[in-house]
């Protein structure tokens, strides 16, 4: 990743090269210290700082739930730790996030919260961060995300057999669960006194919330070693064909908010918890039909060319011409492009977030204005809506992705572990850098 202008100092300074060519920088910059070398980057106190500043301020009503300063700081170094080598290893991948999308997203996130874009700027602009903290947060989350996902479609399959076999097993209409969950990780190959002393601390951690001393979530916080620790171990919604089949067994014997005895699994001794239970129900959701093209910008097209085709293209539309006959000449989308920009029937969101909230905006044909992607501008010309019900088809799409899901859980935790384990990592919490 591009090394900030004081984190690249503080490098150069850790590396023992030269400062004179920052001599000046030295007068105006203070020298920010150095909390961890990951690679060839460096993590900065002031990130450090600024990261744990947050989780207090999401937690600010509820901060007994919060470990000492001295674990959380930990927690929250290991965690910038493992978002750096992400980050790392999808810029060694080629993977990027276009300022389009970025863009995008960040305007969804304020939609959500009932926020202009404008009053969403000054609202993080208020805070230590600012907007432009904010934005490369938001930046590289969504790159860590493109990395799993990049993953999961790698190393991750699923057959149709596997499917029908998941539904006869299980049954399509099985609850869904709330889960909590707390990890004491062991290492490949653990000694027996590693196993030992795994399993004298998760033992006294289910002590502690059983006696009422600690609630599960603060339990977490303070001694899981998974990466939702910082969330208090909170694994969200799950169906039981995406928790390990360890988890499965033991929910039988849980009420609603227990908490089982120890695990042991593959990567260590485990407590869950049942936050809440809730069935499946019959599914009707209401579909699209559509027509649309695209204009792909690339290194020949630039973003600009292609805003002014699409516009051309709306025009020849607007003003009379058929949109099938101007999609099959003008479009570049190799899917739609034969059928005069026909996109068939389907649920809101199989286009993708970008055509979803155009399409949801638009009445029965009505053409939309041009909008833009990753990839290049759309127009896309709503034509009905239908309801359907898609109980069936949701439930294997369900299955599928609940086994996917599973699946993938177990991979990519294997993953993050060996890359940890191989990447030079030099933390330097007890000192000043």
């Amino acid at each position: 990743m591009t090394i900030s202008s004081a984190r690249l100092l503080a490098f150069t300074l850790l590396l023992g090269l030269a400062p004179g060519a920052f001599s000046q920088a030295l007068h105006t910059t203070p020298i920010d210290g150095i909390v961890a070398v990951v690679e060839e980057d460096v993590i900065l106190r002031s990130e450090l700082d600024q990261a744990v500043r947050n989780i207090k301020e999401r937690f600010s009503s509820r901060t007994d739930q919060l470990p000492p300063d001295a674990v959380l700081e930990k927690q929250v170094l290991e965690r910038l730790v493992m978002m750096r080598l992400q980050l790392q290893r999808a810029e060694g991948m080629g993977l990027r996030i276009a300022d389009i999308e970025l863009d995008q997203t960040i305007a969804r996130i304020a939609q959500q919260q009932n926020l202009t874009m404008e009053q969403l700027r000054q609202q993080v602009s208020g805070s230590s961060g600012g907007f432009e903290d904010f934005r490369q947060q938001i930046r590289d989350e969504m790159i860590v995300a493109r990395l799993q996902q990049n993953f999961v479609q790698s190393r991750v399959s699923v057959s149709e057999t596997e499917i029908d076999n998941a539904l006869a097993s299980r049954g399509a209409d099985q609850p869904q669960v709330h889960l909590g969950y707390i990890l004491v990780a062991l290492p490949d190959g653990a000694t027996p006194e590693q196993i030992e002393t795994a399993k004298t601390k998760i033992d006294g951690v289910r002590d502690l919330i059983t006696r009422g001393e600690m609630d599960f979530a603060a339990a977490a916080m303070r001694y899981s070693d998974h990466q939702t620790a910082l969330e208090g171990g909170d694994m969200g919604w799950r169906s039981m064909d995406e928790i390990p089949p360890l988890f499965a067994d033991a929910l039988p014997s849980l009420a609603q908010g227990g908490v089982s005895e120890p695990l042991r699994g593959p990567s260590g001794f485990s407590l869950i918890r049942v936050i809440e239970t809730r069935d499946r129900e019959t599914e009707i959701v209401t579909e699209y039909h559509a027509r649309g093209l695209m204009v792909r910008a690339n290194d020949v097209v630039s973003r600009e060319q292609a805003r002014a085709k699409i516009d051309a293209l709306r025009a020849r539309i607007a003003g009379g011409e058929d949109f099938a006959k101007v999609a099959r000449e003008g479009s570049d989308d190799p899917i739609t492009r034969a059928q005069g920009g026909d996109m068939g029937w389907f649920p809101v969101s199989a286009w993708g977030k970008a055509v979803a909230d155009v399409l949801e905006n638009l009445q029965d044909d009505e053409l939309s204005q041009p909008f833009a992607s990753d990839v290049g501008w759309h127009l896309i010309q709503r034509l009905g809506t239908r309801q359907q019900d898609v109980t069936q088809e949701a439930q294997r799409n369900r299955m599928r992705e609940t086994i996917v899901r599973r699946k993938a859980d177990e991979e990519f935790d294997r993953f993050l572990r060996q890359m940890r384990d191989e990447s030079y990592v030099d933390e330097r919490l007890g000192g000043n850098g």
